[in-house]
């Protein structure tokens, strides 16, 4: 997914690689490493960082695991599903968060 609001985040964080090479280093492999298949499939460790994205009102979090959501396989309903349970945990400001992510899923055709 290329939305213009990605490619901001990847440049902001290309810069922030610049500045900062050894964090955003360590940062990116963290991500691989969590992120990576297990007991977990990819996908659904995505599906759980959009929840909590959601959860604690992330913007570019929620841009960033809907389309890595996406790329894993996840389906509109699984992200749906996962938006439901992010509104479970988090109320009220759980909904304005998940139409962003519905935003996003509607922009990629899903």
């Amino acid at each position: 997914m290329a939305s213009e609001g990605m490619k901001e985040l990847e440049r902001g964080m290309g810069k922030l690689g610049q500045e900062i090479p050894s964090v955003m280093k360590a940062f990116n492999e963290l991500h691989h490493a969590a992120t990576t298949s297990g007991a977990l499939s990819t996908k659904e460790k995505e599906l759980i960082a959009l929840g909590i994205a959601v959860a604690i009102r992330c913007s570019h979090c929620i841009l960033a695991h809907v389309n890595s959501a996406l790329q894993a396989g996840a389906t509109r309903q699984e992200i749906m599903e996962t938006l439901g349970v992010a509104v479970l945990m988090s109320g009220g400001p759980g909904v304005a968060y998940a139409t962003e992510a519905l935003k996003i899923l509607e922009e990629a055709g899903k």
